[in-house]
């Protein structure tokens, strides 16, 4: 009766913006495995590959993070979903600590999965890196002129005063780097930071991709947004005069986050969720990240070519705890420094 509910209502969403659905490897039968995605990238050839290795079939839910997270506490006992699958570190601590994640025990994911991107207690694991980090134009910005040691901080030097694109307040990537900067640095250092943004007279954009063309096209010389955003317009135009700057190199390092997942409390099929999560971070990694060019969590996976190019960084550790805890002060940061 389960699974019948899952093929009558999975692609029936709870909120508007919930949609996109479809089963792989099923041949029309109910799937083995109910997934609820924010990961909104090239899931298909992912889910029916690890089909084809396993046998085992996967139906899948697009939505917003917060609204699938809405929905599974809305749905409680009876949600028909196996597997969570989100877009930020904060969301999966989130979604653990209000009970809607169950622990599992997996050798595979520990040894997969750095310890700082995965949960301690097994409910969550990391399964693709993205990279928060500088954006310039080539033509006309010296990387040089960065401040190798805290990049975010430095773009409230007076020296980028009418040169800055950022993303808008409502953005989780946005959030939850200021939750880091908080988390990492203190409130008034990172208030410190955002000011200054705003008082280089920063303009607020929509999206990572509207950022990058901004600066393409010479609306404004440097911005922050996630790295594969701008693989992806590489990908289309090689010549896009767009490059990246890995912040922080000489001090905490560059801002990431994680698209990660864990299995459903409650579940009736937890033993397949593990294994594809088990999957996923291992010999399904490869595909899981490269369509997205996204960076592997498992080091012993190389990055996709494109993204090579871009060079090594080191990474600023994740805390998900405080990206998820501190994420309304991190709003209310923004608010008071008047970004907007």
């Amino acid at each position: 009766m389960r699974r019948r509910f899952v093929s009558l209502i999975a692609c029936a969403p709870l909120v508007l913006t919930t949609a996109g659905c479809g089963i792989f490897g099923s041949g029309g039968e109910d799937a083995d495995l109910q997934v609820y995605s924010a990961r909104h990238y090239d899931l298909e050839e992912a889910f029916a590959d690890f089909t084809d290795d396993t046998g085992i079939t996967v139906e899948f839910l697009y939505g917003e993070d917060a609204e699938l997270l809405e929905r599974l506490r809305s749905e409680g006992e009876d949600t028909p979903a196996d597997l969570f699958m989100t877009v930020d570190a904060g969301m999966l601590w989130k979604a653990a600590e209000e009970g809607v994640l169950a622990p599992v025990e997996s050798r595979a994911i520990e040894t997969a999965v750095p310890r700082d991107l995965r949960d301690p207690e097994g409910r969550w694991a990391g399964l693709a890196m993205r990279a928060r980090t500088l954006m310039y134009d080539p033509r006309t910005v010296d990387p040089a002129d960065f401040d190798p040691v805290d990049s975010y901080a430095g773009l409230g030097d007076p020296q980028w005063e009418g040169r800055l694109c950022m993303r808008d307040e409502t953005s989780s990537y946005v959030q939850s780097l200021v939750a880091s900067l908080i988390d990492t640095q203190g409130r008034e250092k990172a208030l410190e930071t955002v000011q200054g943004w705003v008082d280089n007279d920063v303009e607020i954009v929509s999206n990572d991709v509207e950022l990058l063309e901004t600066i393409a096209a010479g609306g404004c010389e440097v911005g922050i947004t996630n790295h594969y955003y701008l693989a992806r317009l590489l990908e289309e135009d090689p010549d896009l005069p767009v490059a990246p700057y890995w912040a922080s190199q000489e001090g905490d390092g560059t801002h990431v986050n994680i698209s990660g997942a864990g299995v459903v409390e409650g579940s009736d099929a937890a033993p397949e969720a593990q294994q594809l999560m088990e999957w996923l971070a291992t010999e399904g990694q490869s595909d899981f990240v490269d369509d997205n060019h996204e960076y592997p969590v498992n080091p012993d996976v190389a990055p996709e070519d494109l993204i090579a190019t871009f060079g090594e960084f080191d990474r600023m550790q994740v805390d998900a705890a405080a990206y998820g805890a501190r994420n309304a002060e991190a709003v209310e940061l923004l608010d008071e420094a008047g970004y907007r």
